[in-house]
């Protein structure tokens, strides 16, 4: 009785020894897990089409870990979280960025991580105890994948457009087009000498022209140079003329108020005079008509040019 009682103590130490060893290891195989893995959440802003529970995170390419779970933001449903359980070592920093990514063809998304150029970087930390949050960049392949639907009615409406451009009327008036466009090279080549010469004409007669414009311009200095030099002169001369028909004028008239007397009684005196001053009248006219033609027309009148008539239709 007392050996089978001792047996049983015997037994009862041993799984009690067991049991402490089980729990041991389980704690101490929670502890090394804890240590290893440390968790983020990866906020994204758009659809993550192919990610889910299991889904591989890397890092430049390398597996570092796994997603844990995914939830919408309470806040604003746009927004997915995705929590991300990683390899303690990863370097998982301030300025690390994160994408969404398609593994191949089959569909499936993962998340790969990849480190900034920021130098002055720290280790990633939450707030508070808080989990730390990495937003990631839109993925231009989910954009695309997302806004598929309007590309291919683009692309559609694209080639109705193609299909009507290259119509068969249209491809026969581009080859009509062409036609015309051949038979016009083809006369313009068999006129190559034509054209040759009708250029070598046309070139010198604007020789001749150029030495025509500068014959022109020769001829226009030296009448300007006349008309300076003799129209002066000219002008200096009708002006003496006039001065010294107005003093003849001053001195018929002081004659005339001298001899009123005599002349109103003599009809001799009167028909005497009379002749003389209508020859100073005519003379006044010619004078003044000279000096108006020199004041408006010094050229024509020095050269002798008649003065153009106006056409009138």
């Amino acid at each position: 009785m007392e050996t089978r009682a001792h047996h049983v103590l015997i037994g009862f130490f041993t799984l009690l020894v067991v049991g402490a060893a089980l729990m041991f290891a389980l704690w101490l195989g929670k502890t090394d897990s804890d240590k290893q893995f440390r968790t983020y959440d990866v906020v994204f802003q758009e659809a993550v089409t192919g990610l889910s529970k299991g889904s591989t995170v890397e890092f430049n390419g390398i597996k570092i870990g796994d997603v844990s779970s995914l939830r919408l933001d309470p806040q604003d449903p746009r927004r997915v979280f995705a929590r991300v359980r990683v390899d303690a070592e990863a370097p998982v920093r301030s300025d690390t960025r994160a994408r969404l990514v398609p593994a191949g063809i089959t569909g499936i998304s993962i998340i790969r991580l990849s480190s900034g150029d920021d130098p002055a970087s720290t280790p990633l930390e939450g707030e508070a105890g808080q989990v730390p949050v990495i937003v990631a960049t839109p993925s231009p392949l989910s954009k695309l994948l997302a806004d598929g639907e309007d590309a291919m009615l683009n692309a559609n409406q694209v080639l109705l457009q193609a299909r009507e451009l290259f119509s068969a009327e249209n491809v026969a008036s581009v080859g009509r087009m062409l036609h015309n466009l051949e038979q016009a090279t083809g006369a313009i080549a068999a006129q190559r000498k034509d054209l040759a010469r009708a250029l070598k004409e046309l070139a010198g007669a604007s020789e001749q022209a150029n030495a025509t414009l500068a014959e022109a311009a020769k001829l226009a200095k030296a009448t300007n140079r006349l008309v300076d030099e003799r129209g002066v002169q000219t002008l200096q001369s009708a002006e003496n003329a006039m001065a010294a028909f107005e003093r003849a004028m001053a001195k018929v008239d002081t004659l005339l108020a001298e001899n009123r007397a005599q002349l109103a009684t003599g009809v001799r005196g009167a028909a005497e005079i009379g002749p003389a001053l209508t020859e100073l009248q005519d003379t006044l006219v010619s004078v003044r008509t000279i000096a108006r033609q020199l004041e408006t027309r010094p050229a024509d009148y020095l050269l002798g040019n008649e003065s153009m008539k106006e056409f009138k239709p």
